[in-house]
């Protein structure tokens, strides 16, 4: 087995997770209109999700794992580290003189 099987803290918080985003997801309105949700009721929502975020990477890096869950495509290699730019390569494209009128 190549995976370490999560722990039941973390099982209860991406439980929780889901479905505090699936309220989210399932009472959004049209721009525009007003949310069902209260103000006080969103931000505690979001302090929560928050909160469970920061809880995940403790527990991850108590494991030893790292915390590199970002989407990639199937094609796309995989990451070979830092890619350092230097300042002097980036070029800004010049405005042309407007005409004067």
């Amino acid at each position: 087995m190549s995976k370490e099987e999560p722990s039941r803290e973390e099982l209860i918080l991406k439980a929780v997770k889901v479905v505090l985003t699936n309220v989210v997801k399932d009472t959004a309105t049209e721009p525009g209109l007003k949310h069902p949700l209260g103000d006080t009721t969103l931000v505690g929502i979001r302090d929560c999700l928050g909160l469970i975020s920061q809880r995940e990477q403790e527990l991850a890096q108590e494991a030893g794992r790292e915390m590199n869950m970002r989407p990639r495509f199937i094609d796309e290699p995989d990451p070979q580290g830092e890619v350092v730019i230097p300042l002097d390569k980036i070029v800004r494209a010049k405005k042309k003189d407007k005409p004067e009128q």
